[in-house]
C-alpha cells in the first residue's frame, strides 16, 4: 500500500520558518498533482496548497506569500517551505495526492509554532 512519508517538522518560533520534505513508498504516485494539507487541533484537515506535474501551483490564502510548494523531479519529493510561521500554523501536516487519496495518508509532521 502506498503511503507518503513527511518530515521536516519542530517547534518553531513566531516569524520563524521550516521546510517540510514529502516522499513516498512508490514514488510514481508523486507524478501527478500533489498538495500538502494540515489539521490542526480540533479542525478538520484542510489544504494548504497544491502544485500540478508542469508546477503549476495553487495556495490557499492562508499561505499566500509566506508558503512555497515545490517538486524535485531527480529526487521524486515535493516540499514546502513556510516563511513567516505564526501560532495558527500549528497543526499536523500531510502531503497527499491532489484532490487527495483516502489510502494514501502518511502519519504527517508535526509543526508547533509557540513563543
Amino acid at each position: 500500500q502506498v503511503q507518503f512519508v513527511e518530515s521536516g517538522g519542530g517547534l518553531v518560533e513566531p516569524g520563524e520558518s521550516l521546510s517540510l520534505s514529502c516522499s513516498a513508498s512508490e514514488t510514481f504516485h508523486l507524478l501527478t498533482t500533489m498538495g500538502w494539507y494540515r489539521q490542526a487541533p480540533g479542525k478538520q484537515r484542510e489544504l494548504v496548497a497544491s502544485i500540478t506535474w508542469s508546477e503549476i501551483r495553487h495556495y490557499e490564502d492562508f499561505a499566500w506569500g509566506r508558503f512555497i510548494i515545490s517538486r524535485d523531479r531527480d529526487d521524486h519529493t515535493v516540499s514546502l517551505y513556510m516563511t513567516d510561521l505564526r501560532p495558527e500554523d500549528t497543526a499536523v501536516y500531510y502531503c497527499n495526492n491532489s484532490p487527495p487519496r483516502d489510502d494514501f495518508w502518511g502519519q504527517g509532521t508535526q509543526v508547533t509554532v509557540s513563543p
